[in-house]
């Protein structure tokens, strides 16, 4: 079976070695570096996994930038781009995905379009009126950055919102490229699906923001927030798991998909969902300010990721915090070792690329996450990461 992917993020790649397992599958990315990459077995994107299996797996996959030889004649198209949050519409972009998928038609309108990106709810329904004669279904993924290959080899479940017999064919290509084949699978309508990825990380960002929540309860009041946490945690019905404090939850997805399920509510009553958006604003102003406490002359910013062992920091907490720190007019330096030599100032502060002399110039550490080089300046290090995990 001939599979084209279109996206070369951590959804598309990790998706794209996955199925080529058993599929001849054409990745497509407009960015020739990554096509490069691809097809020399290299991985554009940071990812524990999936450097080894490219290398070590024999793949049918074929990376190029030319769109209509990868559609020719392919009976899945996936669709994996971009669909960022817009500050301005309160919506996601989905330009990407909805051009994409104008081209595809026009150069196989036989083949079946199944969208990865995440899009507000009712959106594949809107699609599939506007392309009567088109098949086009919506399955969300559960990924984890810098562990999507991972997940996509032992998902938590798939889910593909189409009950016909195309969702059945996409959920089985799925199962097949497992490395478990025991997975549970779920076939909804197109909106259900789109409200399970929303209503999934939404879920994710609330239990975030209850164990931030809980840790400012302790900082102010003096207490051992590990020692709350895990007697709180032996329950079975909460569980030791998405539970270390952080500065926020941050990263690709749960800003962005929190506030899109908020915006999907419309004249919808309710409460929650607008607490956990605001209470994610509340922990970086607090941390901000707890910060400031210290009275600190320069602030050095310990990375820039949300989490350990990946290369993304868009919408980042520490983003959050940094904004914060700089209406307090304290000087601002940032260490981040994935950052382009050349670049020498991001986010309104100084980038210093090397470690020592950055711990020499900041009197004040901010870390979201411990990392073992921070051992020898530990004095001098103010993070919220009780247990030195993501």
């Amino acid at each position: 079976m001939k599979i084209a992917v279109i996206g070369l993020g951590y959804v598309g790649l990790s998706l794209a070695a996955v199925l080529a397992q058993h599929n001849r599958v054409v990745a497509v990315d407009i960015n020739p570096v990554k096509v490069a990459q691809v097809n020399r077995r290299e991985s554009p994107i940071d990812d524990a996994d999936l450097p080894g299996f490219l290398r070590q797996t024999t793949l049918d996959l074929t990376a190029t930038d030319d769109l209509a030889a990868a559609v020719e004649a392919a009976d899945f198209v996936i669709i994996a781009t971009p669909t960022d949050y817009d500050e301005k519409t309160h919506f996601f972009d989905t330009t990407s995905v909805e051009t994409v998928l104008e081209q595809v038609l026009a150069l196989n309108p036989d083949t079946v379009v199944v969208i990865k990106s995440t899009v507000p709810v009712g959106f594949t329904a809107r699609l599939q009126r506007s392309h009567p004669a088109a098949t086009i279904l919506f399955s969300p993924e559960f990924l984890r950055e810098s562990k999507a290959l991972a997940d996509n080899l032992r998902p938590s479940r798939i889910v593909v919102g189409d009950r016909t017999e195309s969702g059945r064919r996409f959920a089985d290509l799925l199962v097949a490229g497992a490395a478990e084949p025991d997975v549970p699978v779920l076939l909804t309508g197109p909106t259900e699906a789109e409200a399970i990825k929303l209503f999934a990380n939404t879920y994710l960002a609330l239990r975030v923001a209850y164990f931030n929540e809980l840790d400012t309860y302790a900082a102010l009041h003096d207490l051992s927030a590990r020692d709350i946490i895990d007697g709180v945690s032996l329950d079975p019905r909460i569980g030791a798991h998405y539970n270390n404090p952080s500065f926020g939850y941050g990263g690709y997805c749960l800003p962005k998909d929190s506030r899109q399920l908020l915006a999907d509510y419309g004249v919808v009553p309710q409460n929650l969902i607008s607490a956990i958006v605001q209470a994610n604003e509340t922990r970086m102003g607090f941390m901000a300010a707890d910060i400031m406490r210290r009275q600190p002359r320069t602030v050095g910013i310990y990375r820039l990721i949300m989490k350990t062992g990946s290369d993304n920091f868009r919408s980042s907490s520490v983003q959050g915090v940094m904004q914060r720190l700089r209406r307090e007019g304290v000087d601002l330096i940032v260490y981040e070792p994935t950052l382009d030599p050349t670049v020498d100032s991001l986010f309104g502060a100084t980038v210093v690329h090397d470690f020592d002399q950055f711990t020499a110039q900041a009197d004040v550490i901010v870390a979201n996450r411990w990392s073992p080089d921070l051992a020898a300046v530990a004095d001098r290090v103010y993070s919220r990461d009780v247990y030195q995990r993501d």
